[in-house]
């Protein structure tokens, strides 16, 4: 069977390794961080890799994720009343 070189055939394993026409490579699966405090979130939001924040709301606790370059990080907030105020002190855009 003929393969190009620049077409690469990628699928997963089941030891998280990506298997191509080429060979094996090892890849780092990397888990998300979770932020215990308000005021490292805001740092953690307010720097240059953040890219995106999200806010999940369940009957019991209100989940706010930053997007960074490396890690997925996550605060939960107990208290609707202090998680209306993080919400209006993150950084817009």
């Amino acid at each position: 069977m003929n393969c190009d070189p620049d077409l690469y055939l990628l699928k997963r394993r089941p030891n998280n390794c990506v298997s191509s026409a080429v060979g094996t490579l090892k890849t780092q699966v990397t888990m998300p961080k979770q932020i215990h405090e308000i005021k490292d979130f805001l740092l953690t939001a307010r720097r240059k890799d953040a890219r995106s924040v999200k806010i999940k709301r369940s009957r019991d606790v209100v989940k706010f994720k930053v997007r960074c370059s490396k890690y997925l990080y996550t605060l939960c907030v107990f208290d609707p009343e202090k998680a209306d105020k993080l919400k209006q002190s993150l950084p817009p855009g």
